[in-house]
């Protein structure tokens, strides 16, 4: 199931991509599952972003590696893919592109998912809406123009 959310901000994009580390990370995170971050080595391919999800009655591991990312005249973006994830899905790709506009840029999640069944993967894809949903006035925020 693929999946594609568009913020527009009011900072470059160079600055956004500056912003982009642990801090961030943290506040994009939703109130449900609780998240803990147990490793972010950054956005550089080879990097390793490793977390926690607490679910209540149990919690599970999702740990993804970065392996892309590129900076051009244009747009910077990194390329997250699950390597350890939670019971409920079977793949994950995430695209985080950071293009730079007359105005400022655009932040476009470009997500790729899996569940281990199709059905489950449908039934998702709600919840995935909202999670990423939930990041626009945060980036909205986090990115506003200085001054």
């Amino acid at each position: 199931m693929d999946i594609k959310i568009k913020t527009n901000v009011e900072q470059d994009y160079l600055s956004v991509k500056e912003g982009f580390q642990a801090s961030l990370f943290k506040k994009l995170s939703p109130p449900f599952p609780p998240v803990k971050l147990i490793r972010f080595d950054g956005s550089e391919k080879g990097d390793i972003v490793s977390l926690e999800l607490n679910f209540i009655f149990f919690r599970q591991k999702w740990v993804s590696k970065i392996t892309e990312d590129q900076t051009t005249e244009e747009e910077f973006y990194f390329v997250d893919e699950g390597i350890e994830l939670p019971f409920f899905l079977k793949s994950w790709k995430h695209k985080h592109r950071i293009i730079g506009t007359s105005k400022g840029s655009i932040i476009q999640d470009e997500i790729s998912y899996q569940a281990p069944f199709k059905l489950l993967t449908w039934l998702l894809y709600p919840a995935m809406i909202l999670q990423f949903a939930y990041r626009i006035p945060i980036y909205k925020k986090v990115f506003k123009k200085e001054g």
